[in-house]
C-alpha cells in the first residue's frame, strides 16, 4: 500500500523517514495533490540506471532503423584483428 502524507508532515521528517523502506517510497502531497517523493537511495540509483539503459537501447534501435551500426563480415574481420 502506498504511503501518502502531507508535505506538512516533514517537519518531523524522522517519522516520514521510517514510513520510506525499500521498494516502497513515500509520497508526499501539497494541497491534497501529489508533489514529492522520498525514495531509498538504492531504489533511486536502480531506477536511474534502468532510465540508462533504456536510453542506450532506445538510441540503438533507432540506429539500426537507420541503417546503422550494422557491419558485415569483412568489416567485422577487419575491426576485430
Amino acid at each position: 500500500m502506498a504511503n501518502i502524507l502531507p508535505v506538512s508532515d516533514l517537519r518531523n521528517y524522522n517519522e516520514v523517514l521510517k514510513n520510506c523502506h525499500k521498494g516502497e517510497p513515500v509520497y508526499l502531497t501539497k494541497n491534497g495533490r501529489g508533489r514529492y517523493v522520498v525514495l531509498d537511495i538504492e531504489d533511486y540509483e536502480r531506477e536511474q540506471a534502468e532510465k540508462k539503459l533504456l536510453m542506450k537501447l532506445h538510441e540503438a534501435e533507432e540506429a539500426v532503423k537507420d541503417g546503422e551500426g550494422w557491419l558485415n563480415l569483412a568489416e567485422l574481420k577487419k575491426i576485430m584483428g
